[in-house]
């Protein structure tokens, strides 16, 4: 029997992510949601054009990495970063604010930073306004996962949920 794969390929992110149709667990549900979580980049720059985008995600976990794209320091941030990001693909919807755009200062000021304080992260919930903040000399894989992980459990705290 010839393998049936639902291919994606993502020329943004340079990437390419399978799901083998042949097992049976795999249905609507499955593919639908394979198809949204990998729709999306491991990372969005937030923008005028991708600011509509990224409201209108069925994501409900933003993170943010506050910071100045002019740095020499961003592009090892960045890798950082996107292999975090890998870490929670539909979960949290990961999102690089450039600082030095004038539309991003509403942002800054929403999360009480100064362009001082950065590099930061901020994580925010989506349906409740929940946020968090980070202000952070470097990125590593481990700060964000932890950052991460002790938001997602605030969370489940406030509506009662088990530790997972």
């Amino acid at each position: 029997m010839p393998r049936v794969v639902c291919q994606l390929i993502l020329p943004v992110d340079n990437d390419r992510r399978d799901l083998d149709m042949n097992n049976r667990e795999v249905d609507a549900k499955k593919l639908v949601r394979f198809v949204r979580i990998n729709e999306l980049r491991l990372v969005t720059e937030y923008d005028p054009v991708t600011a509509i985008g990224v409201m209108q995600s069925s994501v409900e976990f933003n993170l943010l990495l506050l910071t100045d794209k002019m740095s020499p320091k961003h592009p090892e941030r960045m890798r950082k970063f996107r292999a975090a990001a890998e870490l929670y693909k539909g979960k949290i919807l990961f999102i690089l604010l450039d600082s030095n755009l004038k539309s991003n200062e509403r942002v800054l000021s929403y999360f009480q930073l100064k362009k001082s304080q950065l590099p930061a992260l901020a994580v925010f919930h989506t349906p409740d306004d929940e946020h968090d903040v980070l202000t952070v000399d470097e990125i590593s894989i481990e700060r964000v996962q932890d950052f991460c992980n002790r938001f997602l459990q605030k969370i489940r705290q406030i509506r009662g949920e088990a530790p997972q």
